[in-house]
């Protein structure tokens, strides 16, 4: 039995202060606002649930600082991509995962959705373990202490009609069913969703995405979808048809699904995602990084698709940010203010944002839940003023901790009721260290 006492914490029902939450077996058993503290340890400022960030690309992040040299487009930011995912192997991915994940973790990421589809060596040779890549990433969060759902990912093909390139080849099992079977072979556990992923209707042929959608009918289903507008060209040149009415024809669409980006839409799109629960994945720093568009937050939201966040190409992990980034995009497409509330942004950073990994239980602060913890410090030259610093928190600390927060604002993280960071460190790991060793090692 383990317990915390939080100043001031986000509880189902609103803000409550002096809370008292006990702890067994990585689960809340009890929540008690307005108690003594006695020896539980304290977590000062104001406390939220632990964040998921939606959807990762571990390796990207040896990229951050070494994209922005030049003018360009996605598509030639993607050759610099290459060149990493060129370099890897399962000894240095397991180190550059364990860097990215404890910087998440450092930024109260407490699941992280690894849209995973560098498989094998180079030249599409399976390792001895075919698997061998995605083991390293679970291995990587597990000794950092992040739960992680890996999304495993068909990528099959180089774009529509087109072959896979030279670096493609590593992504590639073949076809779906070939895929599939390598993929029936991970294992999930209380810590690790094995979910699946097709890459895009580029990287998956149209006659191949109802055997991707059907293989694991109970497991998240993620895709890639309208990043850019160049793909929905493609696709009606192809096939008559958007990429989500391709997707929507396969049977690709549910509850269970997530359509990631979702930028560039037509009204019937976003009435298909709306009217089958699709959620919706933004990565809204990658996707004015890689100049990509405002995807259409609010009509997806108003259609009934539920919004989830990314960091994506992690050009930055800061799950704050993408909170408020989603409502700020709004402001500049619409010059009007007031289209997201922070708790609405809070709920998709992370209940929904959980469920949509398959931790149907993470995300929410009461007993039962995951035993999931962040504490924001209310006294940091971003947050002074913005919320009191003792005592019972008004209506606008929600507001605070959305507009003004960030990541380096992050003191302490619980997961699963361990202590993992204390005071802005992982208990663990030389975070920065890690990763400037491992990102050297695949870069130079």
């Amino acid at each position: 039995m383990t317990a915390y006492w939080c100043e001031t914490a986000l509880l189902p029902d609103g803000l409550a202060s002096r809370v008292l939450l006990s702890v067994d077996n990585g689960r809340f058993t009890g929540v008690e606002p307005n108690a003594d503290r006695g020896d539980a340890t304290v977590l000062h400022g104001l406390v939220v649930p632990g964040l998921a960030n939606c959807h990762s690309h571990a390796f990207h992040r040896a990229l951050r600082g070494r994209t922005q040299t030049e003018r360009g487009t996605f598509w030639t930011w993607r050759e610099q991509m290459y060149s990493v995912a060129a370099a890897l192997t399962p000894d240095s991915y397991y180190e550059l995962a364990k860097g990215v994940y404890g910087e998440m973790l450092l930024a109260g990421i407490t699941a992280v959705g690894e849209f995973h589809y560098l498989h094998h060596a180079p030249g599409g040779r399976p390792y001895d373990d075919p698997n061998a890549m995605g083991t390293a990433l679970i291995a990587a969060a597990r000794d950092v202490g992040i739960r992680i759902a890996l999304l495993d990912t068909c990528y099959v093909a180089g774009g529509i009609d087109q072959p896979l390139n030279e670096v493609q080849q590593r992504f590639s099992d073949g076809d779906a069913s070939a895929w599939a079977s390598r993929v029936a072979r991970l294992s999930g556990a209380d810590d690790v969703v094995i979910g699946t992923a097709a890459h895009s209707i580029r990287g998956v042929p149209r006659d191949q995405l109802g055997a991707v959608a059907s293989a694991f009918p109970d497991v998240p289903l993620h895709v890639h979808l309208s990043e850019q507008a160049a793909e929905n060209e493609a696709s009606l040149a192809a096939y008559g048809r958007t990429p989500t009415q391709v997707l929507d024809e396969a049977g690709f669409l549910s509850g269970r699904t997530s359509a990631v980006h979702a930028t560039h839409l037509t009204s019937v799109d976003i009435g298909l995602l709306g009217s089958s629960a699709t959620y919706s994945c933004f990565c809204p720093t990658t996707e004015r990084d890689l100049a990509d568009g405002i995807g259409p937050s609010v009509q997806l939201r108003d259609a009934g698709s539920p919004l989830t966040l990314g960091s994506d190409s992690h050009a930055i992990i800061d799950l704050f940010e993408e909170m408020r980034a989603v409502e700020l995009n709004e402001r500049l497409a619409t010059q009007e203010r007031g289209h997201w509330s922070a708790p609405e942004l809070l709920k998709a950073a992370t209940r929904d944002g959980h469920r949509s990994l398959g931790f149907e239980d993470a995300g929410t602060i009461h007993p039962g839940a995951r035993a999931d913890l962040v504490a924001i410090r209310t006294n940091t030259v971003r947050t002074a003023g913005t919320m009191p610093t003792s005592g019972i928190a008004p209506a606008g600390a929600a507001e605070a901790a959305v507009f003004a927060a960030t990541a380096a604002d992050v003191s302490d993280v619980v997961v699963s009721g361990n202590h993992l960071v204390a005071d802005g460190k992982h208990i663990r790991l030389d975070v920065a260290a890690q990763l400037t060793k491992s990102i050297q090692a695949v870069t130079q």
